[in-house]
């Protein structure tokens, strides 16, 4: 992003530079109504699949507002292939390890109806409205995949057994998560935090079972929920994701 550019946003539209664009209706109110931008503005914008861009506003619109994409200023990147499923939690709790996710570098997003799971009504428009503005926010060029709520035995019975799932054994019996996630570096992975009253033993047990399963363990201290999440997550990338310098082959 230009350093003049003090605005950054979403917008599933193609960018190419040298045109104009109509953004779309929320980007549109963002910018012109609750961020007040006039004409000539410059921003910043990604649209999840082709880097970011320096852009102009031409015609400041409510619903409709014009840009003109001037250039890319940033290449496409993926981040790791590295999953968060959680069991969602109070509004507040829920709303930071969604923000959260997004800024360490999660690339999809499962919420799990586990047994214990206390939350009420789960609203995927919400969660999936937190993931833009939390993009948007730490300048990740992709957007997170949020997925819809699904129960932990219907997530089980479809998942991909080449991805390793690593469960948060609050019990004690996991390995210390730094060793567990080195020795899957390079491969498909996905994190499973509990939800506030933990797994019930019929779960724990079941996942214990699968081979794709591996238990980990963050010390000897029990963990909120929504700090494991960001624990988990935080160790992940420092010894098996972009927080490390890999040679390229």
């Amino acid at each position: 992003m230009s350093a003049a550019a003090k605005i950054r946003l979403f917008a599933e539209m193609a960018l190419v530079p040298g045109t104009e664009a109509v953004l779309p209706g929320a980007a549109s109110h963002y910018l012109c109504t609750v961020m007040r931008q006039g004409a000539g503005s410059n921003l910043a914008v990604f649209n999840g699949r082709d880097g970011e861009y320096d852009c102009t506003l031409v015609t400041p619109h409510k619903k409709n507002a014009v840009i003109r994409v001037n250039r890319q200023t940033r290449p496409f990147e993926a981040v790791p292939d590295l999953w968060l499923l959680f069991a969602p939690l109070k509004k507040d709790c829920t709303d930071f390890v969604l923000q959260k996710a997004v800024e360490l570098g999660a690339a999809k997003i499962i919420p799990v109806l586990t047994a214990n799971t206390a939350s009420g009504t789960v609203r995927l428009d919400r969660y999936q409205a937190q993931a833009v503005e939390a993009a948007e926010q730490c300048r990740r060029v992709d957007l997170p995949g949020v997925a819809a709520p699904c129960r932990l035995d219907e997530l089980l019975s479809g998942w991909e057994p080449s991805r390793r799932l690593f469960l948060m054994d609050e019990t004690g019996k996991g390995a210390p998560a730094a060793t567990a996630f080195q020795a899957e570096a390079g491969h498909p992975a996905a994190v499973l935090v509990g939800p506030e009253g933990g797994f019930s033993a019929g779960e724990i047990d079941r996942l214990y079972a699968l081979p794709f399963v591996r238990g980990i363990s963050l010390g000897p201290r029990i963990l909120r929920a929504e700090t494991a999440a960001v624990a988990a997550l935080s160790v992940w990338q420092s010894v098996a994701g972009d927080w490390i310098t890999r040679e390229k082959n």
